[in-house]
């Protein structure tokens, strides 16, 4: 007879509870740990060591009960992520009772590289960063684009989006903005909804869909100078504005339209009403806001490493238990499912909800409730009946030729027009241009390139936002602190828009402060993700560029610093503001 868990036929209520019958403590505590996993080389599952760090895939399936996993490493050959995804599937297929595997990934269409937070788009087809989204301002472009990765996403077997990011961009330097939809609640809202329902494929999961994982709760934004909370000098975010619900607003409108899991935030609150520890350990903020007065009965899983320390590209990263780093990881581990939470994110230690149980520090009752929220998304997803992918189909769906060029339309449409003084744009085709950032290569089917501004009859630079650089391989990788240049570079940029009128395309991860640049250059326009043929589409003239800014530019860093971080469009007199944005 086919046990009930394998039936089709009956509904996810039963099959989730029939199975959870059949399971053991280490089985149930297996359900609750998602570490990162590497693809071996060819394909094949990974053994231990390779990447240095990682466990062996086949140990964690086969003797540690873990199913759920995200993905590490760009997607470059997306046929072989997907022999290596059945591989997983039928491994664990093998095991006592048979649970798939849920493969979750980090963003994977845009243009950021941070082994922490994104992959830029290889294989798949490519957007702007979703802030690109939000200078469009449109809910249907989100939808479809969400819908697109979720065919992309599903062909190689990942089920479950660590994203979107629904955090709202009022602190200026902090580091995680290009994730965001910028600074406004309500705008950052209606995209979200978007977003969740084109990556569900509709209002609810099903066989079809993937599914998201809403994050920061309760908001990441309004951290302390803007400093980011995977680092211990960024662990406290605060609201001198009192406006902690503002950040709550926008998910809201993800719960709204079905997303089944959230994702709280490394930071901690300081000087609010709630316990001063980091937001997965907040009892306080998971059970009494997002379970209790949101009615949120979905996954709630922590973000990655709150419990063990690790090494990270060769930097040591300590447990992110900002707040509780005096408890040991025991103790972390019961503080965490007892604020409610029912997943460790990065971890692999299953073994410490065992031993919390066999303790009495946590009920048995309590973990069961955890595990039923995992079966019933598994189920729901329809993971049980075919967990396996169609290796032969993935060609025709990631990177298909029409997603790409739709990606690129977006890259186009979303470039943000700020000065455009004299009419210089649109530059006319056949110019003598100079340029830096830029592959001459690319730039030749619209103009000359010559060697030096004093050459030209434009000068073209392409320049990323202002950043201080921070050391360690990993901490490197987030763009803090200063949203100026320094004075050295911009002396150096002086001199070209002396010497000739000058384009200047800036790239926007978070806010910049660039007075200097508006005053002196020709023309700037604003960016957030867009190839370099995209953009001389736009500034030749072949397409009109439809952004609009997803947040306020401040006039000084002075102006940053007074601001609150929690309250939206806070900088006195900004160069530019939330909307802006030229037409040509």
């Amino acid at each position: 007879m086919t046990e009930t868990y394998r039936d089709p036929a009956r509904t996810v209520d039963d099959r989730v509870q029939d199975l959870l019958a059949r399971m053991t403590l280490p089985e149930k505590a297996g359900l609750m740990f998602q570490p990162m996993v590497a693809m071996g080389p060819g394909g094949r599952l990974a053994v231990a060591g390779d990447p240095p760090g990682l466990p062996g895939t086949q140990q964690l399936v086969a003797d540690q009960s873990l199913n759920h996993f995200n993905l590490l490493g760009s997607v470059d050959d997306p046929r072989q992520v997907a022999e290596w995804h059945n591989r997983l599937q039928d491994a664990a297929r093998q095991t006592r009772l048979g649970i798939p595997v849920s493969l979750s990934t980090d963003p994977r269409h845009h243009f950021t590289e941070n082994v922490g937070t994104a992959f830029r788009a290889t294989a798949f087809s490519q957007w702007p960063e979703t802030l690109g989204f939000a200078a469009l301002r449109s809910a249907e472009l989100v939808e479809e684009f969400a819908d697109i990765a979720r065919q992309e996403y599903t062909a190689v077997g990942f089920r479950v989006a660590l994203h979107p990011q629904v955090d709202l961009a009022t602190e200026p330097r902090w580091s995680r903005v290009s994730g965001t939809f910028g600074e406004d609640a309500d705008l950052s809202g209606e995209l979200v909804a978007a977003y969740v329902r084109g990556f569900q494929g509709g209002a609810t999961i099903g066989p079809g869909s993937v599914s998201t994982m809403t994050k920061h709760f309760p908001g990441g934004g309004p951290q302390l100078d803007g400093e980011d909370p995977h680092f211990a000098y960024g662990r406290e975010q605060v609201y001198p504005g009192g406006n902690f619900d503002y950040h709550v607003k926008p998910f809201l409108a993800a719960l709204a339209a079905g997303t089944s899991q959230v994702m709280p935030y490394y930071g901690m609150p300081v000087g609010t009403e709630y316990e001063e520890v980091g937001f997965a350990f907040n009892k306080g903020v998971v059970t009494g806001i997002l379970r209790e007065r949101l009615g949120f009965d979905g996954i709630v899983c922590t973000d990655w490493g709150l419990v063990t320390d690790a090494e990270i590209m060769g930097q040591p990263m300590p447990a992110r238990a900002w707040g509780c780093e005096h408890l040991s990881e025991l103790e972390r581990v019961v503080k965490i499912v007892d604020a409610g939470c029912d997943q460790f994110g990065g971890e692999s230690r299953p073994e410490l909800v065992v031993e919390a149980v066999e303790k009495g520090l946590v009920s048995v009752d309590r973990i069961d409730v955890s595990v039923r929220r995992l079966l019933r998304e598994k189920f729901r997803l329809g993971l049980f009946d075919d967990p396996f992918v169609d290796v032969d189909a993935v060609a025709g769906v990631v990177g298909r030729p029409a997603f790409v060029a739709r990606g690129e339309d977006v890259q186009r449409r979303s470039v943000t027009v700020l000065t455009n003084q004299e009419q210089i744009l649109p530059l006319r085709k056949g110019i003598r241009l100079y340029v830096e950032g830029i592959d001459a290569e690319v730039v030749a089917p619209f103009a000359t390139v010559v060697d030096t501004p004093a050459e030209a009859d434009v000068a073209l630079l392409r320049l990323g936002t202002p950043f201080e650089p921070r050391p360690g391989g990993f901490e490197a990788m987030f763009h803090a602190g200063s949203l100026e240049f320094d004075e050295a570079e911009k002396a150096r940029q002086a001199a070209v828009y002396a010497s000739v009128p000058t384009v200047v395309d800036l790239h926007l991860e978070r806010a910049a402060v660039i007075p200097e640049i508006a005053d002196q250059a020709a023309a700037v326009v604003a960016t957030y993700g867009t190839n370099a043929r995209a953009l001389l589409d736009v500034l030749f003239g072949d397409v009109r560029p439809e952004g609009r800014l997803p947040f306020d530019l401040p006039s000084s860093t002075r102006a940053v610093e007074d601001s609150r971080s929690d309250v939206p469009f806070d900088t006195a007199e900004p160069l530019f503001r939330f909307g802006h944005g030229l037409t040509l």
